[in-house]
Order: structure tokens, then C-alpha cells, then sequence
């Protein structure tokens, strides 16, 4: 984007945009799946056929995409078998992914699954987009928990792709 506010790919920021708000619906998704006990079926069509209202805030200009929605909290949730002990292992041993708050632990989970899942995302713009995510709903260490497990995950799931670079 130019200093103008005009953007030479205005439907590649749109996107992102879409992807980023379904990003912030997935977290309150899966929070909701846990905290309720929820089958995710249930949930994601609910949040879908809403519209999205009330999740995202009127703020927030733009639709959400609502296919990458679905696919990342579904995959999460069904894949969430592979998920939790890679977080495990990539947290640092003072953590606990079952003593983490839910909302951080979702976080954590969307951008695992995302990096599993998405390879047409780099690694480095999932790392950054759950960062901000983390920023959004915490002002302590949690984003930095987050930055350190996602990129300690991208090393071993995009080994060729990081490069012994730092995301």
C-alpha cells in the first residue's frame, strides 16, 4: 500500500483482510467449541449464517472469508490429535498447553494447524497474523509465547521454506 492509501493489488489486501477477520472468528470459535462444549459443527454454520455478527467488530471493515473460516476451524478441530502434542513439545517446559488460557490455547492451535495445513501461506505472514491476533485479546507475554511456539513449529513443518531464517 502507498502512502496515499491506494493499493496497487487491492483484491490481494482485501483477502488478506477476509482472512485475517476469519483468523479472529476462528479463535472465538474454538473458544466457544471448548468453553460450551459445542460440536464445531454446530458452531461454525451458526457464526456463518450470522453473518459473523456480533464476532467481528463493526470496526473492522470487510466480509470475512468464510471458506477459510470453516476449513481452519474444522481442520483444527479434527486434527487437533496432531496439533496438541506438537504445541506441547514446541512450548517451553515452564508451559502447559492444558494450564494455557482457553483463548490463548486457540490462538495457538488455529496458527499450528494453519502452518500444517496451508502451505500457500508463508510461514511468516501465518506467524505475524496469530502475533497481531494474540495482541488483539492480550497485553502481557502472550504474543511472544505465541511468535516463539509458531516460529519453533514453522522449523520443523517448513524446515525448506524458513531456512534457519527467522520468521
Amino acid at each position: 500500500m502507498t502512502s496515499s492509501g491506494k493499493s496497487s493489488k487491492p483484491r490481494g489486501r482485501s483477502r488478506s483482510v477476509a482472512r485475517t477477520l476469519a483468523r479472529l472468528a476462528g479463535a472465538q470459535a474454538l473458544y466457544e467449541i471448548e468453553i460450551a462444549a459445542a460440536s464445531p459443527h454446530e458452531v461454525v454454520p451458526a457464526f456463518v449464517s450470522s453473518g459473523f455478527k456480533g464476532i467481528v467488530d463493526d470496526t473492522q471493515s470487510g466480509p470475512v472469508d468464510a471458506l477459510f473460516f470453516e476449513k481452519l476451524v474444522l481442520g483444527t478441530v479434527g486434527d487437533m490429535a496432531t496439533i496438541d502434542p506438537m504445541l506441547s513439545t514446541a512450548l517451553e517446559p515452564e508451559f502447559k498447553l492444558a494450564r494455557l488460557e482457553v483463548l490463548l490455547r486457540a490462538i495457538l492451535r488455529l496458527g499450528a494447524y494453519e502452518l500444517l495445513a496451508f502451505g500457500d501461506v508463508p510461514a511468516k505472514v501465518v506467524i505475524t497474523e496469530y502475533v497481531e491476533l494474540g495482541h488483539d485479546f492480550f497485553s502481557g507475554r502472550e504474543p511472544a509465547l505465541v511468535n516463539g511456539v509458531l516460529d519453533r513449529l514453522a522449523r520443523l513443518l517448513r524446515e525448506d521454506e524458513v531456512n534457519d531464517k527467522a520468521c
